[in-house]
Order: structure tokens, then C-alpha cells, then sequence
């Protein structure tokens, strides 16, 4: 059994009110407390807890960050969680600064961090359709959607976590697939989480 933090990083706009994200992190912590792993869920909220956030991410196996991509990134709110818990973090919680010493300060860069045996997996939403990566000729020019969220990934490497697949329904706002993306989430978290740690 795993301990497992799931973060849903939605933030409320008029045109994008989360229902989906909501949806997914709702379908995500039934399945896996079927699968018997404990289940924590945090949403956006202008203000939290730091020291609470900090040990959540302590106690978690594995770390699921459930966000809309937002302007090629993540929304606001999680960029805030992110600049005050994982800043909070670099005494040690997280990592021990950003790896380097001074009696070598050229080296180890990325290498500090201390949760080490752990792992995250992003699960995103995107306007953004299928097609419109892995093809030259298309608007992100070949890039895949983990090229796209290369900051995210840096973000948990920097704290010494191991990524999990990444999971994403695409054209959620002119194309939406919602039953279908369900089902195949549903597949998604099986496959990763159906033996008990």
C-alpha cells in the first residue's frame, strides 16, 4: 500500500470552472483507495499551510499533480504553492538547497534533493488537441506534451523523485472526450498503481 498525495492545481476562471480537474482527482482517489492505497487530496486555496503541505509531501509515496495546462504551464495559484511550500522546502524537507557545496560550487547542481525512492505523476488537461504535438509541422514543432511540461518535471527531479507516466485529455474545450478520457484514466492508474507497494 501506497500513501498517495494528489494535488489539483485547477484555479477557478470564468471561462474554466475545474469540473473536469475536479472530476479527475475525485476519480483518481476512489480508484486508488480501491486498490487500497491511503489517499490525500489538496486543492488552490490563496492560503495554506506550508509546515502541513511539507509533511504531506514527507508522508506520500507518490505526489499526483492534477492541473490544467494554463498558457503553456501551470495556473497561478500553484505557481504560488509552488514559490512558498517547495522554497520552504529547500531547508531540507524537499532538498538541501539546490545540491552544490561551496567547496564545490560547480558541481551537483539539481542533486540535493531529499525525496529520494518517491515518485510523481502529472495528469493534465489541455485545449490543445492530440495532433497538435509530436508533428513538425504543428504548432509545438515536433515537441511532445512532457517537452511542454519540462519545468514540472525539473521541479520534482529537483526534490530526487522518479517520474511516473504522464497522463492528459486533450481538446477539453472544443472537443471535449470526457467519458472516454474516464475510462482511459481509469486504465492509466491501474496499470501503475495495481500492485500495492
Amino acid at each position: 500500500m501506497s500513501n498517495i498525495l494528489i494535488i489539483n492545481a485547477h484555479q477557478h476562471y470564468p471561462f474554466s470552472e475545474g469540473r473536469l480537474n475536479k472530476t479527475l482527482t475525485e476519480k483518481a482517489e476512489k480508484q486508488l483507495q480501491l486498490m487500497g492505497h491511503q489517499v490525500t487530496v489538496v486543492t488552490m486555496t490563496p492560503e495554506l499551510d506550508v509546515e502541513a503541505q511539507l509533511e504531506l509531501h514527507q508522508w506520500a509515496d507518490v505526489i499526483i499533480l492534477q492541473s490544467p495546462v494554463n498558457w503553456m504551464g501551470v495556473p497561478w495559484l500553484f505557481k504560488k504553492y509552488m514559490d512558498e511550500v517547495y522554497t520552504a522546502g529547500m531547508g531540507g524537507a524537499l532538498c538541501h538547497g539546490d545540491g552544490r557545496s561551496e567547496a564545490q560550487p560547480k558541481k551537483n547542481y539539481g542533486r540535493g534533493g531529499t525525496m529520494t525512492g518517491k515518485k510523481y505523476m502529472l495528469s493534465l488537461t489541455a485545449n490543445a488537441p492530440a495532433e497538435a504535438f509530436n508533428d513538425t509541422t504543428e504548432f509545438f514543432e515536433g515537441k511532445s506534451v512532457d517537452d511542454l511540461m519540462f519545468p514540472m518535471h525539473m521541479n520534482f527531479k529537483f526534490f530526487g523523485m522518479q517520474p511516473l507516466p504522464t497522463f492528459i485529455c486533450h481538446d477539453v474545450m472544443k472537443n471535449a472526450q470526457a467519458e472516454a478520457d474516464l475510462v482511459r484514466y481509469e486504465k492509466h492508474l491501474k496499470a501503475l498503481f495495481q500492485e500495492s507497494e
